[in-house]
C-alpha cells in the first residue's frame, strides 16, 4: 500500500508540479461520489494523490458529496482548502449515486475520466492499469474485482448471478458490472444521459453508443469504515433498470417494433376468437355467457391500445432525437484524403 501523504506535503507537491492550477487543463479527472464517508475521505485523498502524482500528468479530483448526513461535506471543504487538485461538488440533498456521478462528469474537465467508490474498497493504485488499457484504443475500461472482499452470501452470490444475467440480456460480456472503478473517454460520457439508477449499466449504455469496451483485473479491499449503503431493495431496482436498458438497446429508435407487434398479435387472436364465436352464433348457439367472448373483446381492445401506444412511442422517440439535435448514430472517424478526424 502506498504511504499516505499529509495534506501539507500534498499542497507542496501539487504546487511544485503545477497540477492544481485552475488555468491549466487537466489530462485526467477522477470522479468519486460520496455519501456519509467522513472517516474514509482523508485517507481516500491521500491514496489518490500517492497514485496519481507519480504519473506526471495534470489531474483533478472531483469529489461529489451526495447530501451526506454526517460530516462529509465539512471534511470535503477542509480537503479542498489544502489540496490544489481537488474540486468539491456539494449537492443540496441526497439524489443517489447516478445523479452524483452525473454531477461529477459535468464538473470534470479532463479528456479521460476515472470513477471509483469513496469507501476505500477500490484501490487507486490500479488507476495506471486502467489508463494503460484505455490507451490501447478502447473507449471504456471496466475494473473486474476478481478477488472481492465481501460477504459470500449477501454480496458475492447475488452479484455473480446479476453479472451473468446483465451480460446475457445486454450482450456486453463483463465479469463485474458492479465495479465502480472504470476509465472513460470524455466524448463517450458526453454522449450518455444518466437517469434513475442507471450508473450500474454504464457499459451497456456505452455499447448502445458504439463504444469499444475492455475489462482488466483490479484489487479490492475490505471495507474499513462504516457499512454498505446497499439494501435488499437494490435487487428490485437492478431488475427494473435492466429491463430499461434492454429496451433501450433493442428498441430505442424503433419502439413500434415491440408495441406494434404485440398489438397486432393481440388483435389477430381477438379476431380469430371473435370469428369462431360468430360462426357459432350463426349456427344458433348462445354465446352470451361464454368466457371466450370476454377474452376476444379484451384482446381486440388491448391490441388496439398497444398499437396506438407504439405510434405514440415512435412520435416521442422522434421528438426526443430531433428536439435535442441528437443523432441516431455515432461516427467514430471520418476519412478525408488520408486524414482522419473525429
Amino acid at each position: 500500500m502506498q504511504a499516505p501523504l499529509s495534506p501539507a506535503s500534498g499542497l507542496a507537491a501539487g504546487a511544485a508540479a503545477g497540477c492544481g492550477s485552475e488555468a491549466s487543463q487537466p489530462d485526467l479527472s477522477i470522479v468519486v461520489p460520496l455519501f456519509n464517508e467522513q472517516e474514509s475521505l482523508p485517507l481516500l485523498v491521500e491514496r489518490l494523490l500517492a497514485a496519481l502524482r507519480p504519473l506526471g500528468r495534470r489531474f483533478e479530483l472531483v469529489l461529489v458529496d451526495d447530501g451526506s448526513s454526517d460530516g462529509t461535506a465539512a471534511a470535503l471543504r477542509q480537503q479542498a482548502a489544502l489540496v490544489p487538485e481537488l474540486v468539491a461538488v456539494l449537492l443540496r440533498r441526497n439524489y443517489g449515486q447516478t445523479a452524483a456521478m452525473a454531477a461529477g462528469f459535468d464538473a470534470s474537465r479532463g479528456p479521460v475520466i476515472i470513477t471509483l467508490d469513496g469507501d476505500l474498497q477500490n484501490d487507486p493504485a490500479d488507476i495506471p492499469v486502467l489508463l494503460a488499457q484505455l490507451e490501447q484504443g478502447y473507449d471504456l475500461v471496466s475494473g473486474w474485482r476478481h478477488q472481492r472482499q465481501d460477504n459470500a452470501m449477501s454480496r458475492l452470490l447475488p452479484s455473480k448471478i446479476a453479472n451473468r444475467l446483465i451480460a446475457r440480456v445486454t450482450g456486453v460480456q463483463l465479469h463485474d458490472y458492479g465495479c465502480s472503478l472504470k476509465a472513460y473517454r470524455r466524448e463517450l460520457v458526453e454522449d450518455m444521459n444518466l437517469y434513475g439508477e442507471l450508473h450500474r449499466f454504464l457499459p451497456a449504455l456505452a455499447a448502445i453508443e458504439g463504444a469499444r469496451i475492455s475489462e482488466v483485473k483490479v484489487g479490492h479491499n475490505a471495507r474499513q469504515f462504516g457499512q454498505s449503503k446497499y439494501g435488499i431493495d437494490r435487487t428490485f431496482r437492478v431488475l427494473m433498470d435492466l429491463l430499461t436498458v434492454w429496451f433501450m438497446k433493442r428498441f430505442l429508435t424503433r419502439p413500434m417494433y415491440v408495441f406494434g407487434f404485440g398489438g397486432l398479435c393481440a388483435m389477430a387472436l381477438g379476431l380469430v376468437f371473435s370469428g369462431g364465436l360468430l360462426l357459432e352464433k350463426l349456427g344458433g348457439a348462445d354465446i352470451g355467457n361464454r368466457p371466450l367472448l370476454l377474452v376476444a373483446v379484451l384482446l381486440l381492445i388491448s391490441g388496439v391500445q398497444l398499437f396506438c401506444f407504439g405510434l405514440l412511442a415512435e412520435l416521442q422517440m422522434r421528438t426526443y432525437h430531433e428536439s435535442q439535435g441528437r443523432p441516431i448514430y455515432r461516427v467514430r472517424a471520418t476519412l478525408r484524403g488520408g486524414l482522419a478526424g473525429r
